[in-house]
């Protein structure tokens, strides 16, 4: 391992407000899945939690920062695939019939615009990793 560069544990959550390194993404990418990673969007704080394999433990670390459960949606994150399709908004997390969300697909076109624009922020565009 590079002097510098830090085990990164299986599980591991990131909770980012600003871009997140390159470096760190492709490590989160494929310490579980290989080729997307997981993640959960706070779309009033506009906070992420990235990594680990549930979508409920990265949920789990949001609430316990003090994140509204109603703000929080799962999506996954697949570099490389370019702006159209690198995200995939699905989760166990989304499904809220009281919210008029009955599966795990995010449906509203607004939330799915916020969760597009703070990947696209704090995550990125599908552009290749490094």
């Amino acid at each position: 391992m590079p002097r510098g560069e830090e085990a990164l544990l299986p599980g591991e959550i990131h909770v980012i407000s600003e871009r997140i390194d390159p470096a760190l993404l492709a490590r989160l990418t494929g310490a579980i899945f290989g080729i997307m990673v997981k993640y959960v969007v706070d779309v009033d704080r506009g906070v992420i939690a990235i990594g680990g394999e549930l979508h409920a433990d990265a949920e789990a670390v949001l609430l316990d920062q003090g994140s509204d459960p109603r703000s929080l949606w799962g999506a996954n994150y697949y570099p490389g695939s370019g702006r159209d399709e690198c995200i995939e908004y699905t989760a166990l997390i989304n499904i809220r019939p009281a919210r008029s969300n009955p599966g795990m697909e995010v449906l509203d076109p607004s939330i799915r615009e916020q969760i597009r624009e703070l990947t696209f922020r704090l995550i990125g565009r599908g552009e290749p990793l490094p």
